[in-house]
């Protein structure tokens, strides 16, 4: 299987051109943001107030970081459930984020607004943070330094490994798998 190249931003056609199944390595600027972060990114858009980030085409990491050790980047890197995101992330699709890295399955409504606004949801391998933080070549909290490992930072990655669950299309990997597994039963 061929690996698709990704740089961000990413833009309407970029994630067109992507479908469930597909291997990426995305190259550029992504951002580490889990529950609290979306809550209080939430809160800033329905105030109507300035983010701390363009979220026009990026991508975002649902991440739990831990400590860099001396001469790191980044500790860990590895992708925490998705689900836990779901509540705040038709609204940030709605403002502009392409995509979202994470594992685990999305919620219906956030399967129809990843349709409906020409986004991406992307699987990173779980159980696998210190491989995916070699990917990582800089980490910078931007915003929310109180909340410790939820802040929000800007990661800048090189060819960061992932497969594309939810397309725009509607297909999701997870049911295209389980129907395969079931025909061969």
């Amino acid at each position: 299987m061929a690996v698709r190249k990704l740089t961000t931003p990413l833009t309407d056609e970029v994630v067109k051109g992507l479908k469930a199944g597909d291997a990426v390595a995305i190259t550029g600027v992504i951002y580490q943001a889990r529950d609290a972060a979306h809550k209080k990114l939430v809160a800033l858009i329905e105030a109507g107030e300035e983010l701390p980030f363009e979220l026009q085409g990026a991508v975002v990491y649902y991440m739990g970081p831990s400590p860099a050790r001396p001469g790191h980047v980044i500790g860990a890197a590895g992708p925490t459930t998705s689900g836990r995101m779901d509540a705040y992330t038709p609204l940030l699709l709605r403002h502009g984020l392409k995509g979202m890295i994470g594992k685990g399955s999305r919620s219906e409504a956030v399967r129809r607004a990843i349709t409906q606004h020409t986004a991406v949801y992307l699987a990173a391998t779980g159980g696998a943070g210190a491989l995916l933080a070699t990917h990582v070549v800089e980490s910078e909290v931007i915003a929310y330094p109180e909340l410790g490992a939820e802040a929000i930072a800007r990661l800048v990655v090189e060819d960061f490994p992932a497969v594309v669950v939810n397309d725009c299309l509607g297909a999701d990997l997870y049911e295209l798998g389980r129907a395969r597994f079931e025909r061969r039963a």
